[in-house]
């Protein structure tokens, strides 16, 4: 397991947001957001999450690994569904609480329902009473084919 001593010590805040030290802040259960978009498109594809470990090995192998809270372990994308992610750039925000990785999408698509990104549908707007949510994006490969744990 990866150390979180691999990245610098949490300074001031004007350190934290000014300097160049690479400190994230991890939550309580010691893992940091992870938005992640096409680096030439500019769409989210997905948020998740990574503790130390991901991290670290996003960092070190270019390819992007992340933490699965239901699962409670680190996965790399792509390691079942071969629909990986080369990361082009990897940004952390003011406070170091979050990080935005541009990628890469190797594949078909990022979600695992099949779809491109993980945000296929959109929330209608100025309505009011019962939501009902609209589609934005059709399955770009069959699920059911490509992870063993989908029925």
């Amino acid at each position: 397991m990866t150390d979180k001593s691999l990245f610098a010590k949490q300074g001031s805040a004007s350190e934290v947001e000014e300097g160049r030290a690479f400190v994230p802040k991890f939550d309580g259960d010691g893992l940091v957001t992870a938005v992640t978009t096409d680096a030439k498109s500019g769409d989210v594809l997905m948020v998740a999450h990574m503790n130390a470990e991901a991290l670290a090995k996003t960092i070190e192998t270019g390819e992007a690994w992340y933490f699965s809270r239901a699962r409670n372990k680190i996965w790399k994308k792509g390691e079942e569904s071969g629909h990986f992610q080369r990361v082009q750039e990897l940004r952390v925000d003011c406070d170091q609480d979050a990080v935005w990785l541009k990628v890469e999408q190797v594949g078909a698509g990022a979600c695992h329902t099949g779809r491109r990104t993980c945000f296929y549908r959109a929330v209608p707007l100025g309505k009011t009473g019962a939501v009902t949510l609209e589609f934005r994006a059709e399955k770009t490969f069959d699920p059911k084919k490509v992870y063993d744990d989908i029925a």
